[in-house]
C-alpha cells in the first residue's frame, strides 16, 4: 500500500468559439438572450451548462492505480498520461476536449445568466440564476484544477489560474488572461455561494442531472476541502441529505450489489434512482468501451494493492472482473451508443458519469474532521463506509479503531492513520474514475511508472508536468501555456 501518512503537518477554437463554434454566436450577440425569454427556455439552455466530457481516461492513467500490460489499445489520451507527456491527440478523453467541453459549459451558464439579468421579471427566474452559478463554478473549477498548479494557499496568489469568463462572448478572437490561482478560487466561491441559495430542486424533472441542493453541498465540501476550510467542509457535508442521512443513500455493494451480474450493476451504477448519485452528466467518450482494455490499466499486481486488504481485516465487496489474464475491472460505467439519427447505423458512444456522490462526502467530511481532532467522528464515518463494503460485515469483527489502525499502518501518530485509511477507502472506492489523481495532487504524492521492459519513470511532486498544458489552440485568446 502506499503511505501517504507518516506524520500530521497540521480555447482550434478559441474560447469564444470552443462554445462548439458556438451556436449562440451564429446569432447577433444581442439576440442571444432575449430569445430565452421563458423559465423553460432558459432550464432548457442549462441543461448543456455541464462539461459534456469524460476526463477519467486522462485523469486515471497519470495515477499509480495503473501499470503498462505490454498489450492493449493504446489510444494517446491513455499513452500519453501513462508517460507523464503532454496529451497529443485533441478528440473524445482528451485534456483538450475536455477544456473544450468546460468552457461550452460556461458560455452556456453565461447566456443563462444574461437572460436571467434582462428579463423583465427577474423574480421568475430565480431557480435557473441558481443554476447558472453552480454549473459555472464547477467547470471553471475543474478547468482550474486540472490546468493549474493545485491549491497552495503559500503559493495561489502568484500561480496562474485559468481565465475566469463571466460574460457572453461578444466578439471573435477575444483575449483573455489567466490572473492567479487564488483569484480563480475566489470568483468559484463567490459564484458558489451565491447559487446555493437560490437553487430550487423543484425546478427540475431530474434532479440528479442538475445542481440540485444535494449535489451543489457535494460540491461545496470538495471546494473547501481542496482549500483546507474544513470546518465549512463540515458544515456543507451535514446539510447534504435531511437529517444528516448518508447510510441510506450510499450504494449498497456488500448487499443488493453483491447479487447483481455485471449488465445489471453497469445499468445501475450511473442511474438517476441510485440515491448515491448526486449529479450525473452524460459524456461523449470511449472510456466505457476501453476501460479494461487500455494498455496502461489495471493489473493483477495493483488491484491486490487496492483492494487485497485493508484495516478491517476484511475482504472488499467489490466484484472484479477480467478479460483474459491482464484486462481487470470493476463494473460501474459502461458505454451507450447514440445513433446520429432514427435510422442510422453510425453514432457516438457515451458515458453517464457521476460527479458528485454521497461516498465522496462521507471522506470529505471524515477527512475534515481528522484535521479537526474529531477522531469519533472519523471512526464513526469509516465504520459505516465498511459497513457497506465490507463481504459478511461483522461489527465484532470488522470494526475499525485507532489501535487496528496503528498496527496495520505501523504508523504511531493516530491523526495520520486515520487519514491514510480514509486516502486508501477512497482510492478503492473510485478505482478506474480518475479521483486518485486529486488526493494525488493534493498530497503531493510522487508517482512512479514503469514500461513492460522494466524502464522506471517518476513524477515528482514539484515536476511541472503535474499541471496539464493549456491547449495550443487557447493561445490564439492570449492565454500562456504552462513552463515545461
Amino acid at each position: 500500500m502506499t503511505k501517504f501518512f507518516t506524520r500530521v503537518s497540521v480555447i482550434g477554437c478559441c474560447l469564444i468559439t470552443i462554445a462548439g463554434c458556438n451556436k449562440y454566436l451564429d446569432k447577433s450577440p444581442d439576440s442571444t438572450w432575449t430569445e430565452l425569454n421563458t423559465p423553460t427556455k432558459v432550464s432548457q439552455l442549462l441543461g448543456t451548462a455541464y462539461p459534456q466530457a469524460n476526463y477519467i481516461v486522462f485523469a486515471e492513467a497519470m495515477t499509480d492505480n495503473v501499470e503498462d500490460k505490454g498489450g492493449g489499445v493504446t489510444d494517446r489520451t491513455n499513452l500519453d498520461p501513462y508517460f507523464f507527456n503532454d496529451v497529443s491527440a485533441t478528440e473524445q478523453d482528451s485534456p483538450e476536449y475536455y477544456w473544450q467541453a468546460c468552457y461550452t459549459a460556461i458560455a452556456a451558464a453565461n447566456n443563462a445568466l444574461k437572460a436571467c439579468e434582462t428579463a423583465p421579471d427577474k423574480s421568475r427566474y430565480t431557480a435557473q440564476k441558481g443554476e447558472a452559478l453552480v454549473a459555472r463554478a464547477y467547470a471553471h473549477f475543474m478547468l482550474v484544477t486540472f490546468f493549474s498548479k493545485f491549491y497552495d494557499a503559500t503559493t495561489a496568489s502568484s500561480d496562474p489560474g485559468i481565465p475566469y469568463v463571466t460574460e457572453p462572448e461578444k466578439v471573435v478572437m477575444k483575449q483573455y488572461e489567466r490572473k492567479t490561482v487564488a483569484y480563480t478560487y475566489d470568483m468559484i466561491e463567490k459564484d458558489l455561494l451565491a447559487g446555493m441559495q437560490l437553487i430550487s430542486d423543484e425546478n427540475y424533472d431530474v434532479p440528479r442531472y442538475h445542481f440540485n441542493k444535494s449535489a451543489t453541498y457535494a460540491f461545496a465540501t470538495r471546494f473547501y476541502l481542496f482549500k483546507k476550510d474544513y470546518q465549512k467542509v463540515l458544515e456543507y457535508a451535514n446539510q447534504t441529505f435531511p437529517n444528516n442521512d448518508l447510510a441510506s443513500n450510499m450504494r449498497p455493494w456488500n448487499t443488493t450489489y453483491k447479487t447483481m451480474t455485471p449488465a445489471v450493476i453497469w445499468d445501475t451504477y450511473a442511474k438517476a434512482s441510485e440515491k448515491a448519485n448526486l449529479l450525473l452528466v452524460e459524456t461523449q467518450s470511449l472510456y466505457g468501451r476501453y476501460v479494461a482494455q487500455f494498455r496502461y490499466g489495471l493489473t493483477y499486481n495493483i488491484q491486490q494493492e487496492i483492494l487485497g486488504s485493508n484495516v478491517t481485516g476484511g475482504a472488499f465487496a467489490y466484484p472484479l472482473y477480467y478479460y483474459g489474464t491482464r484486462d481487470y475491472f470493476v463494473p460501474k460505467l459502461t458505454e451507450y451508443f447514440v445513433k446520429a439519427s432514427v435510422n442510422a447505423t453510425i453514432g457516438d458512444p457515451y458515458v453517464m458519469v457521476p460527479l458528485f456522490t454521497t461516498e465522496e462526502v462521507l471522506f470529505n467530511r471524515a477527512e475534515a474532521n481528522a484535521y479537526l481532532g474529531n477522531n469519533n467522528d472519523v471512526l464513526a464515518d469509516l465504520n459505516l463506509f465498511a459497513s457497506k463494503r465490507i463481504t459478511n460485515y461483522n461489527v465484532a469483527t470488522h470494526r475499525i479503531t485507532t489501535t487496528k489502525i496503528r498496527s496495520y499502518y505501523g504508523i504511531q501518530d493516530v491523526t495520520s492513520g486515520l487519514l491514510q485509511t480514509i486516502i486508501d477507502f477512497k482510492r478503492a472506492e473510485f478505482v478506474q474514475e480518475g479521483h486518485r489523481w486529486f488526493d494525488l495532487q493534493r498530497y503531493k504524492q510522487p508517482v512512479t511508472h514503469y514500461t513492460d521492459k522494466g524502464d522506471r519513470m517518476v513524477l515528482e511532486a514539484g515536476d511541472k508536468r503535474r499541471v496539464l498544458q493549456i491547449p495550443v489552440s487557447a493561445t490564439t485568446s492570449g492565454i500562456a501555456l504552462n513552463p515545461r
